[in-house]
């Protein structure tokens, strides 16, 4: 377990906003006040170091056949769809919505070549609502791999502000490489081939890297 990078700066001005507040407590407010602000400021503190951790995790499948989950959460959509910004045919839409507990490291889902990584600016509607996908800040990612093209969308949700996304195009990518981050509750939208094999269910909880969300057509 390691420390996202994407949290650094977060956890110094918190450091430095927590230690201040805990000085000036001591300082000027009565003992159960003190005790109180330090109560609140370890639990922020706990709450910050949770949400920008890192573990380390085993590859849930080199088999290019499979496709992995792509993020921490659970799955909340699994429906076919019109998809129009890059395929513009059916698809089928596997969505997985992260809650703030959840790790929020993006990995690549397969292996294979970046054909597209397109960052969209947008509104922060909650992530579960329908219009989230098109209408919300978000990214498009097309990875076109041995045995099929896979896209998924970072979506940024009411409280998540800010997407860092790491692909570029053209770039080679290993299945299970890191590709991004989200900074608190979002969502990702994984469009995969018609005839797919979908080897999760509505509600279940999945984990990055590991759970194998599908397999191609014909595996």
């Amino acid at each position: 377990m390691t420390f996202h990078r994407e949290g650094v700066t977060t956890l110094i001005l918190f450091l430095a906003a927590g230690s201040s507040l805990v000085v000036v407590a001591k300082a000027w407010l009565p003992l159960w006040s003190f005790y109180v602000i330090c109560l609140g400021v370890a639990v922020v503190l706990a709450l910050v170091v949770n949400f920008f951790r890192m573990p380390s995790r085993r590859l849930g499948t080199t088999d290019p056949h499979e496709i992995l989950a792509p993020s921490d959460g659970k799955v909340v959509v699994i429906e076919k769809v019109h998809e129009p910004e890059w395929f513009n045919d059916e698809r089928i839409q596997v969505s997985i919505f992260m809650s703030p507990l959840n790790v929020h490291a993006q990995w690549s889902p397969i292996a294979g070549k970046v054909k597209a990584a397109r960052y969209h600016p947008g509104k922060y509607l909650v992530a579960w609502h329908p219009k989230s996908s098109t209408e919300n800040e978000r990214t498009t990612h097309v990875i076109e791999g041995e045995r099929g093209t896979v896209l998924f969308r970072q979506i940024a949700g009411a409280v998540a502000r800010r997407i860092c996304h790491y692909m570029k195009e053209d770039q080679v990518l290993a299945q299970g490489d890191e590709v991004g981050f989200i900074k608190f509750g979002s969502r990702i939208d994984v469009f995969l081939p018609v005839g797919s094999e979908i080897c999760v269910e509505l509600e279940e909880a999945v984990t990055g890297r590991e759970t194998v969300l599908a397999r191609f057509p014909n595996a």
